[in-house]
């Protein structure tokens, strides 16, 4: 599973035009889900979404959580997280769960977070999707569940 956190000051999603999800300060996560991902794999990345200090404390050093300051996370699914473009022009995406999994384990992870107590919006799992967001720093951190770092 691989997820792009960004930490944002305000991010939000449309379908059709109109906002099916949106926060405030917290994290923008990009969801991807891979081939022979699974449920330990959500559990792990929303974890380590949940728990990385990626925000200010008051001394301006990154040491504080999502949860521990309170934000908000919006999950946004992208398969194109597994599209490889080692060859040709065209990426292919033979690498990406296969819609039922990849559903699945959004969700998986969703509900992971909110267990955590975060409040959490999410985008419509294969809709096509407009993303609108302000990066807080710039900071953008890359998760995979399958490398160690």
């Amino acid at each position: 599973m691989r997820a792009v956190l960004q930490r944002v000051s305000e991010a939000r999603v449309r379908v059709n035009g109109e906002i099916v999800g949106e926060i405030g300060r917290g994290l923008l996560v990009l969801l991807g889900v891979g081939q022979g991902d699974s449920e330990a794999d959500a559990r792990f990345i929303a974890e380590k979404t949940a728990c990385l200090r990626i925000f200010e404390d008051a001394q301006g050093k990154m040491n504080l959580s999502v949860e521990e300051t309170g934000g908000a996370v919006l999950v946004v699914s992208q398969f194109t997280l597994y599209g490889d473009c080692r060859q040709g022009r065209r990426p292919g995406f033979s690498a990406a769960a296969p819609p039922e999994l990849a559903d699945a384990l959004y969700r998986q992870f969703v509900d992971g977070l909110q267990k955590r107590g975060l409040p959490v919006a999410t985008g419509i799992f294969q809709a096509e999707m407009a993303v609108e967001l302000v990066n807080d720093g710039p900071v953008t951190l890359l998760l995979d569940s399958r490398k160690e770092f």
